[in-house]
């Protein structure tokens, strides 16, 4: 697809979620499900249990306005990053425990427990988006779209997750993230590829400031 295709695309699913911005700014409710609602959800969640890995790239919009691409691995459970292309100095790595965000230009990585990011809920070894700990709170049909809403049954001030899935064919095309001080974050996939051989090194995370000395024994 092509860049400036990607970015229409995008922008109509930007466009899409808007739609929700009245619901969402009373805080996150568990949604009362009609029965389509639930199968729709049903629906979802067989997508995503049906594949543990995948590749895809990515365009990502930032609340500003700003706009990075990158590449996206995913390896379930529990890893997942987020490679973004020059001159973003960007990566986001998921190992297993941690999801860690480095910033090359500021140095020193963050390191935040995955289960309490937005991220958490698609690395699960099985996902169920009306669980114990999480809970659906909007559930919306467009043209070729379905749009689910989630937010942590504990914590629902800990912020959002949007999921956006296409129609036909039937698959995940964006996810957006509101976080507690109602920043939004939205990452589209185009060229996604499941069931993919992963490299285990691509979530392993090595600060460079703990990097061993190259010597030079010339």
């Amino acid at each position: 697809m092509a860049r400036a295709g990607i970015r229409l695309v995008a922008a109509a699913m930007v466009a899409i979620l808007a739609t929700l911005g009245a619901a969402e700014a009373a805080g996150p409710k568990r949604a009362q499900l009609t029965a389509q609602d639930r199968a729709d959800i049903a629906r979802a969640e067989t997508w995503l249990n049906g594949f543990t890995t995948m590749k895809a790239h990515f365009l990502q919009i930032a609340g500003n306005g700003g706009q990075a691409e990158g590449t996206a691995f995913l390896s379930r459970p529990g890893r997942l990053r987020l490679q973004y292309d020059p001159p973003s100095p960007m990566l986001v790595v998921a190992d297993g425990s941690f999801l860690i965000v480095y910033d090359r230009q500021l140095g020193d990585p963050s390191y935040i427990p995955l289960n309490s990011t937005p991220a958490g809920v698609l690395v699960r070894e099985k996902v169920d988006l009306d669980g114990p700990d999480l809970m659906v709170t909007h559930v919306a049909r467009h043209p070729g779209a379905l749009v689910i809403s989630l937010a942590q049954t504990e914590d629902n001030a800990a912020g959002e997750l949007v999921l956006v899935f296409s129609d036909q064919p039937f698959a995940l095309r964006q996810w957006r993230v509101i976080d507690p001080q109602g920043q939004i974050t939205t990452v589209s996939l185009y060229d996604t590829q499941l069931g993919t051989p992963l490299d285990p090194k691509l979530f392993q995370f090595k600060d460079p400031k703990f990097a061993k000395p190259k010597f030079n024994d010339g």
